[in-house]
């Protein structure tokens, strides 16, 4: 007879279903567990990311909606709106050509850099929090998420070790010039795509390889094949990933484009055996890739180039927007060891993407040669040449001296869609081929034993110390009226209707951009800080032609002198409040020669009416 104690018989059904429950707990919790041991270390990669990133752009946490990027807030008065009217996709309101802006002819979003996938995507955040909010989580997100793709791709695709694809992804996504651009360029900064891209190109070709040909067992040769069933998919990636990058910046994409190319064309010169073995399929996937994406895009890009307030060519010229020779081995202002004289090289806070430094090039130079006879080495050091000539423009300029030699850029300037591309720019390329580099040099340096194990890594992070960004400055903004945030535009704009803020905004001053965005554009505005076809013979240009209300407006803001308002203005005011399909002006009291430009309005439109803090007229 057994010792055991009897078991109830109730009991032993829930101590079976108890002993079955850990049974099947067990292994997930250890798979759980050893997924999290497995990826720790890409958990603190992501982390130490966010955290930089983040203190990158503290100044705008406090109060995002009250603080604003002091190099660029133009710019960033712009992408807040572009956010504001991306929003309204999800309340089903949304248009490529919206008329919230220039009204009554509108602005072509795909002509301008209007991050539609972001402002789509966090519209949420937008909608609850405000487009302010939505910026600062961008403007840092783009860099730490930057960076951590590229620390992936360099991690699993060259299978580096950790220390290398770091360093790698931290230059990547906080180099000299994403830091600059991050000045309020959010399509410039949302590089995160880039790796993805890249990863998928690389994968193609994988696939496209039907690798050496092997002999059979009647001594024949034959080749596998190219994995059709992988290319298809990779293919389909691609188009994918090409696709959401066009809706987010498509210069970025362009820019990957050309140096891909350019990569491509050095590796296949390096690697002849490679390319007759890939190519066929090669060219066969990017064009699945290319006509999957063109169901997606072509419409868009019609719409971009032949649409209604499309644009069909650069606005602004190469000449101006070429990278100083010198800027090269100097340090950015933005940089810890940078000074604000190095600023006179560049045409602005938001465009320091050439300066590297002189020991970040010396120690670049090093390590490519020291990493050996790699067909990648060979392929970047092309495309970084090639890429880096490209950003001087048609005409060298160096320490501010325009010289009589003409850059590389003449060859391909003029040509459909490159001027769209500051050549400037050209040089943001570099940070990822740069890193490249380095992090190949790095892993070989401790895959090693001798005294490279230590001496690479310190000469890399001796050349990287130098342009370790400081925090981006700050500083407050004026508020947005009551009349606005409190919703009282509403008395005398029905939603979708059209406002005129006094003065009107334009490309200079488009402060009052921010009253619609406060209200989620949901009100429409005359004029404006745009790109459309208002330029000599309706090529490109930034804003539009004033109304002559607009222009008396504007004169009396910027000179507070009060002109003599006859018969003529006062009918002119009307016609010109009828072309923009106006149903109220306002003025508030914080206005430039607010006193002035009252008494000339009351002359212009009558008695006001005082909403809030506002004067408003019926018009």
């Amino acid at each position: 007879m057994s010792s055991a104690a009897p078991t109830a018989p109730d009991a032993a059904p829930e101590q079976a279903f108890r002993l079955a429950d850990q049974v099947n707990r067990r292994p997930r919790a250890t798979r759980l567990l050893a997924a999290a041991r497995r990826h720790r270390a890409d958990l603190v990669a992501a982390l130490v990311f966010a955290v930089l990133a983040g203190w990158l752009a503290h100044g705008l946490w406090p109060d995002p909606g009250g603080r604003i990027l002091a190099l660029n807030p133009e710019d960033q008065a712009l992408y807040e709106w572009f956010l504001a009217v991306d929003a309204r996709a999800l309340l089903g309101d949304f248009d490529l050509l919206t008329d919230r802006l220039n009204a009554p002819d509108g602005v072509n979003l795909m002509a301008n850099t209007t991050v539609i996938a972001l402002g789509v995507l966090f519209a949420p955040v937008t909608l609850l929090l405000g487009a302010p909010v939505t910026f600062a989580l961008l403007a840092a997100g783009n860099l730490a998420g930057t960076a951590l793709a590229w620390y992936l791709l360099f991690h699993r695709t060259l299978r580096v070790r950790r220390v290398a694809a770091a360093l790698g992804g931290g230059l990547c996504g906080f180099g000299p010039g994403m830091v600059s651009q991050t000045n309020s360029h959010l399509h410039m900064t949302a590089q995160w795509l880039v790796p993805v891209i890249i990863w998928l190109v690389v994968r193609l070709l994988r696939a496209a390889d039907p690798g050496p040909a092997t002999p059979d067992e009647a001594g024949r040769s034959r080749a596998t094949g190219p994995n059709r069933r992988r290319l298809f998919t990779s293919a389909a990636g691609l188009a994918g990933a090409v696709s959401a990058q066009v809706f987010i910046g498509e210069e970025v994409l362009f820019l990957t484009a050309i140096a891909l190319l350019v990569m491509a064309i050095s590796y296949a010169v390096a690697d002849r055996d490679l390319a007759r073995r890939a190519l066929p399929g090669f060219a066969g996937g990017l064009a699945i890739a290319a006509g999957l994406a063109l169901l997606v895009l072509g419409y868009p890009l019609w719409f971009q180039f032949a649409g209604p307030q499309g644009v069909a060519d650069g606005m602004f010229t190469p000449a101006y927007f070429s990278a100083d020779l010198s800027s090269w081995w100097r340090l950015s202002p933005l940089s810890v060891a940078g000074s604000d004289e190095s600023a006179r090289l560049t045409t602005g806070p938001a465009e320091y993407n050439t300066f590297l430094g002189w020991p970040l090039l010396l120690v670049t130079a090093v390590c490519a040669i020291w990493a050996g006879r790699r067909r990648l080495v060979f392929a970047c050091v092309v495309a970084g040449l090639v890429m880096g000539a490209l950003s001087l423009g048609p005409e060298v300029v160096l320490g501010g001296t325009r010289t009589a030699i003409p850059g590389p850029y003449a060859l391909i300037g003029g040509l459909p869609v490159v001027d769209g591309a500051l050549p400037m720019r050209f040089a943001l390329a570099l940070l990822p081929i740069v890193a490249t580099l380095l992090v190949l040099a790095v892993d070989r340096a401790v895959r090693s034993s001798g005294r490279a194990r230590r001496l690479v890594p310190l000469a890399v992070g001796v050349a990287l110390l130098p342009i370790f960004p400081t925090p981006l400055p700050t500083a407050g903004r004026p508020p947005v009226p009551e009349f606005i945030t409190g919703g009282h535009w509403r008395q005398c704009v029905p939603p979708g209707g059209v406002l005129v803020p006094v003065p009107l905004p334009t490309p200079k001053e488009p402060w009052p951009m921010r009253w619609a965005t406060a209200a989620d554009a949901g009100f429409g505005l005359p004029e404006g800080f745009f790109i459309g076809p208002y330029g000599r013979g309706g090529t490109a240009a930034m804003g539009t032609f004033k109304q002559p209300t607009s222009a008396l407006l504007a004169d009396v803001a910027r000179r507070g002198d009060q002109p003599a308002i006859g018969d003529e203005q006062r009918r002119q005011a009307v016609r010109d409040a009828d072309f923009w399909g106006a149903s109220c002006v306002a003025l508030t009291d914080d206005a430039p020669h607010a006193e002035s430009l009252r008494a000339t309005l009351e002359q212009l439109y009558g008695p006001p009416t005082r909403i809030a803090d506002a004067w408003t007229w019926r018009v």
